[in-house]
């Protein structure tokens, strides 16, 4: 199933090899397969969980040391987007202090002086807890979608041999 979704995306191959003429891009980086795809969306979310600026620039970083699929990788660390930032970077805090044995703050302001004054009580859980989800949590979304796309193809290799012999049955009932 998750072939053939993306082989439908893939159909309109003269413009994305105009796009990639265009711009000098190699074609590797837009490969739609199960490694390339899987591998996007660990990257994108490993750096999607990062509280960082600019999580898409560290996403074309890492192409030179990684091949993935950059469109799925980009859309990985949409993720975390405004809407969704406060309630991640929340739970990564929580998380951080649950591994480091940490009782956390409970008198929280939301306010920029707030902030810089706590901020040595809050970076270090913050980065435990962003460490496990963009480790952890990145690579067990991989491995799913992994085994997933695995699980997929030999489903529809089966179908294929059903079908094939029905057809073979069907002939010699004929």
């Amino acid at each position: 199933m998750i072939r053939k979704f993306f082989r439908k995306k893939a159909s309109g191959k003269g413009k994305l090899d105009t796009f990639l003429e265009k711009y000098n891009l190699p074609r590797a980086y837009f490969n739609i397969n199960r490694k390339m795809i899987t591998r996007g969306v660990f990257i994108g979310l490993f750096w999607g969980f990062i509280p960082m600026p600019m999580q898409m620039l560290a996403v074309v970083a890492t192409t030179p040391f990684i091949r993935f699929n950059v469109p799925i990788a980009i859309a990985m660390v949409w993720l975390s987007n405004p809407f969704t930032m406060p309630p991640m970077y929340y739970m990564e805090y929580l998380t951080g202090n649950f591994i480091l044995g940490k009782e956390g703050i409970d008198n929280i302001e939301l306010t920029l002086d707030w902030f810089s004054n706590n901020m040595g009580d809050i970076f270090v859980p913050l980065y435990v807890g962003t460490a496990f989800y963009s480790i952890v949590v990145s690579g067990l979304i991989y491995f799913l979608l992994n085994w997933l796309w695995i699980r997929s193809v030999k489903e529809e290799k089966c179908e294929k041999e059903k079908r094939h012999r029905k057809l073979k049955k069907q002939d010699k009932q004929d």
